[in-house]
């Protein structure tokens, strides 16, 4: 038996973040069910920083984490973690009116949005058809980001601190006994007060495994693949291009382009792999919205985003188990709001609760309860 003050169950980008910041000031063990952390939908990321996606509480979360990100630099100054991309949402004559809201939405957000005329749209990225393509903004702040970096940096942060990170250690079952919780997993017994379910994709099964109401989480499927940068077009400074419906994305990626049909196919926790009819469809969007050729795939993945109803995290204690944190429901957002979510995890386990710099813009413990499912 091994007792800790906090047991955080996954190490993806979630678990290793906020076991960052709660090692600095207790015992802290980190388990992950794979032989590495960051398997799951950490390492399978598109990697792009944007403040204009995702519901309104994302975004939110998305503005107050990006300090953490630029704060990071390089032996030079330059940023670490963030470099320039850009995005640039695209839509046809007949998507106007979407667009037009989601030009609104961009524009209360960020003051780097930029609308676009059709002849600046084909000139930015020219293997846009012209006869599709008729709307268009930039979102001049938008950042590649660094995954792996930033994994790693929180990562190294939590074993400066003392913390211990034990990998193939899947989680059995969990009991309450006394004040504290029995964990037993594949490596051993663990005894904690507190256990934080990072679990991404299984996190609902593991409050099940809890003997705790599940707070409704859906994984679905997100599949993205590369293939080789049009010849004699300089590709590399391109912004990410997405459709406005999310119909398609594909950005620059180390001399390749990446690519993806947006897809959010429901299935439950596993390792995720590509289906080719999801393959087929977004090679036929962007054959159809561009004059990309794709004659073969460099490489091909998927990976699980995994999202609570009202597509906001879910990030507090249980309110009918004591010591049992929620820190799940992610979506696609979890790599870009990651500092804030962290922040806020930290806060209410530790206390004094959510930071003032993040609840000046709007979020509460209220907004991301597990207890609003109740």
């Amino acid at each position: 038996m091994i007792q800790c003050d906090v047991l955080v169950v996954g190490a993806g980008i979630a678990g290793a973040s906020v076991a960052s910041l709660l090692a600095a000031n207790a015992n802290v063990i980190m388990i992950e069910r794979e032989n590495a952390p960051g398997y799951h939908s950490t390492g399978r990321s598109a990697a792009l920083y944007t403040e204009t996606y995702g519901n309104e509480t994302i975004r939110a979360l998305t503005v107050a984490s990006r300090p953490y990100f630029t704060d990071v630099t390089g032996p030079n100054g330059e940023p670490a973690m963030l470099s320039p991309r850009g995005t640039m949402v695209i839509a046809r004559a007949d998507q106007q009116v979407v667009f037009e809201a989601a030009h609104k939405t961009a524009t209360a957000l960020s003051e780097g949005v930029q609308l676009l005329p059709r002849d600046e749209i084909i000139g930015t990225v020219p293997v846009l058809r012209p006869e599709n393509i008729v709307h268009g903004f930039l979102e001049v702040a938008a950042m590649d980001m660094d995954v792996d970096a930033i994994h790693q940096a929180y990562l190294g942060t939590f074993r400066g601190h003392g913390g211990t990170l034990v990998t193939d250690a899947e989680v059995l079952s969990l009991r309450r006994t006394g004040n504290d919780w029995l964990i037993e997993t594949s490596v051993g017994d663990y005894m904690a007060a507190v256990v934080v379910n990072a679990a991404g994709a299984w996190a609902d099964d593991l409050g099940g495994r809890a003997g705790i109401n599940q707070v409704g989480l859906t994984p679905k499927r997100r599949t993205a693949f590369t293939f080789a940068a049009p010849d004699g077009i300089e590709s590399a400074f391109w912004p990410a291009v997405i459709d406005v419906d999310e119909q398609f994305y594909f950005k620059p990626d180390a001399g390749l382009i990446l690519a993806s049909p947006a897809d959010e196919t429901p299935q439950p926790p596993n390792d995720a792999q590509p289906e080719e009819i999801d393959i087929a469809v977004a090679v036929e969007r962007l054959q159809t919205a561009t004059s990309l050729e794709i004659k073969r795939l460099n490489s091909k993945w998927a990976g699980l985003r995994t999202f609570a109803p009202d597509k906001t995290p879910v990030v507090g204690f249980d309110p009918e188990q004591d010591g049992f944190f929620w820190l799940a429901g992610q979506g696609g957002y979890g790599i870009m709001t990651s500092p804030a979510m962290a922040l806020i995890a930290a806060g209410l386990i530790e206390g004094p609760g959510i930071p003032e710099e993040i609840t000046a813009r709007g979020i509460t413990a209220a907004t991301l309860s597990p207890g609003r499912f109740s």
